[in-house]
């Protein structure tokens, strides 16, 4: 319960004590934290959902291929759907939950700058692989490696390690799907990021409780 005015004021000099101090600090932090979490439980569980559902979907439709020939055409706009909802959401939940503040968790220009460098060369080494006719081209895990290593190359630079640990953990995802195949890196990709959204989701939860 919080502390009333009277409350704090009941102190034989009518001021407020150091521990009743910290107690206060200690819960407006915590709610500030609350409400400016730039990916809450709820968006990260609701991620988890959509992405082993499309990334499910496109699995089911390319498992029986012989020989492997990537999602169909009515996969397509799945796919699609999927990452224009997915990036919406998030930006718009970030944009609000960090409007006006500043700090370790907010990236930078130069982080964005390495996450957009870091697609830049997915799609350069896929196109070299596929050039040079190599299957690995057509694993869609592989998308994830470089992408992946560099969220938790920032997250280590800014110390913000749950950041750190979703990062590696999707490289990870990336890594296992290459051992698959084609078609069952869809699976791996779906099951594997649905485990790392909820983990992340769960971690959340736990440190709004604690």
């Amino acid at each position: 319960m919080n502390p009333t005015p009277d409350a704090i004021a009941s102190g034989n000099e009518g001021t407020m004590s150091p521990q009743q101090a910290a107690a206060l600090l200690d819960q407006a932090t915590h709610e500030a934290r609350r409400k400016i979490e730039p990916s809450p439980a709820w968006l990260l569980t609701t991620r988890a959902v959509a992405v082993l559902a499309a990334l499910g979907a496109i699995w089911l439709s390319v498992r029986g291929q012989h020989p492997y020939q990537g999602p169909t055409a009515a996969d397509i706009p799945v796919l699609i759907a999927f990452i224009v909802v997915n990036f919406a959401a998030t930006v718009a939940v970030r944009m609000r939950a960090t409007a006006g503040i500043r700090g370790r968790t907010q990236l930078h220009p130069a982080d964005i700058v390495v996450l957009v460098l870091s697609w830049v060369a997915v799609v350069v080494i896929v196109a070299a692989l596929a050039a040079a006719h190599t299957n690995l081209a057509f694993y869609p895990t592989s998308v994830l490696i470089v992408p992946g290593l560099a969220w938790a190359a920032i997250g280590a630079g800014r110390k913000v390690w749950r950041r750190f640990g979703v990062g590696l953990a999707v490289a990870v995802v990336g890594v296992a799907g290459l051992f698959a195949g084609p078609a069952g890196s869809w699976a791996v990709g779906g099951v594997g990021l649905c485990a790392v959204l909820l983990g992340a989701a769960a971690a959340v939860a736990w440190s709004h409780r604690s």
